[in-house]
């Protein structure tokens, strides 16, 4: 049982339009390591760099009520972390960065999968999936998170405040429970 983490940079290709290629390197590296710290600072481990995007796992040493409360510690520590990168880059930028983030969690497939140099310990399965299904669904609910709520429940708190949706999630039967945050940073520590 593990929760997952999908997060990626909002209009990022026409933030990159006309940058020279170090600038694009330079600023998805500050980026990175805003997030990977934000991440491990909460208790996740960072599972990959995708392109501008992130994956994260929690639960791997601790129970999953923990892991679920890492998971939401982390959107919200990734979200307070990038508005100080916006404020330190704000000369180098014609707009803030903006990401999207999606939680979920459940039982899921980890281990060392690759080949060669190219392994590493990683997750698979519908969790997964469900994770970045959930990180897309935040451009139509104009939210900085969706989290599922099956996450929530596990985590023990209550995110009644926040607008709930049933969503279809594609690959998967029936619908799913999610609670869209427009602002993540107002979620309180909980790690």
């Amino acid at each position: 049982f593990v929760a997952i983490l999908f997060a990626d940079i909002r209009g990022f290709t026409a933030i990159s339009e006309g940058k020279l290629p170090y600038d694009v390197v330079f600023l998805l590296n500050r980026y990175f390591r805003t997030t990977g710290q934000a991440i491990e600072a909460a208790g996740g481990r960072v599972d990959k760099f995708i392109g501008d995007g992130v994956m994260a796992i929690f639960g791997l040493t601790v129970e999953p009520q923990t892991a679920c409360r890492q998971a939401l510690d982390a959107a919200r520590r990734m979200i307070v972390s990038l508005e100080d990168l916006n404020r330190a880059l704000a000369n180098d930028l014609d707009q803030p960065l903006r990401i999207g983030i999606g939680l979920h969690s459940g039982p899921t497939i980890v281990g060392e999968m690759g080949y060669g140099r190219a392994t590493q310990l990683t997750a698979i399965g519908d969790t997964v999936n469900t994770a970045s299904r959930l990180e897309s669904l935040t451009k139509d609910f104009t939210a900085e998170l969706v989290v599922s709520q099956e996450l929530v429940d596990q985590a023990g708190i209550d995110l009644g405040a926040y607008e709930r949706h049933d969503v279809e999630i594609r690959g998967r039967q029936g619908r799913l429970a999610v609670r869209a945050i427009k602002r993540a940073a107002e979620l309180t520590a909980m790690s």
